[in-house]
């Protein structure tokens, strides 16, 4: 990826990887390349940390900071970082679940209510949806599923990998790009003023 940011654009940007060996070593060196292409630094002049509050922090020598985000799943690594404020990521893989029954006990009512009327066919992958969704929302709160955020109303899932606003939520958008097959992959950003666009890496 050359010329990062794009100037005027609200963009989140999103590495992944697959960890061969040390899962912390590779989430090392894609946040180092997050910050390299979005702070214009070379990779080896970018530090990684724990900000207060555990959440990951990119930074250079001169103190420039880069908010970011890291999910994982069975060895799959993905960051997302994004010039414009804060960000979030999630990832999940593809699995069997009662969807339903979940639903009703760690939903909003209307979600529970819209998930159960779905075919059962697509209910998981739908029920995941909204689960990463909840994910990467919280995370760019800085609340993660504290204080409610499992019952915070997402936006219904349609597949698409626009960022839709969040309700009840001024400025926090989330949305579904296209992962790796048998993943579901959800980005959200807050602080957004209008539409926000993800590219990956």
């Amino acid at each position: 990826m050359n010329q990062l940011p794009v100037p005027g654009r609200d963009t989140v940007y999103v590495w992944t990887g697959r960890a061969v060996g040390d899962q912390r070593e590779l989430t090392r060196r894609l946040l180092r390349r997050a910050g390299g292409a979005l702070l214009g630094r070379p990779e080896a002049e970018i530090g990684v940390r724990r900000a207060p509050g555990g959440r990951p922090e990119v930074y250079t020598a001169g103190g420039r900071t880069l908010p970011v985000s890291v999910s994982h799943v069975d060895g799959m690594v993905v960051v997302a970082a994004r010039a414009g404020g804060p960000v979030g990521v999630d990832v999940e893989r593809c699995r069997p679940l009662p969807a339903a029954p979940l639903a009703r006990r760690w939903y909003h009512p209307a979600e529970a209510a819209w998930l159960a009327a779905r075919a059962e066919a697509g209910r998981e992958l739908d029920f995941l949806r909204l689960w990463t969704a909840k994910e990467a929302v919280g995370k760019a709160l800085g609340t993660g599923l504290r204080d409610g955020g499992l019952r915070r109303r997402m936006p219904v899932p349609d597949g698409g990998e626009v960022l839709r606003p969040v309700p009840d939520c001024p400025g926090v958008r989330v949305g579904h790009p296209a992962g790796a097959a048998g993943l579901v992959l959800a980005v959200a950003v807050a602080g957004a003023a209008g539409p926000v666009e993800v590219t990956l890496a």
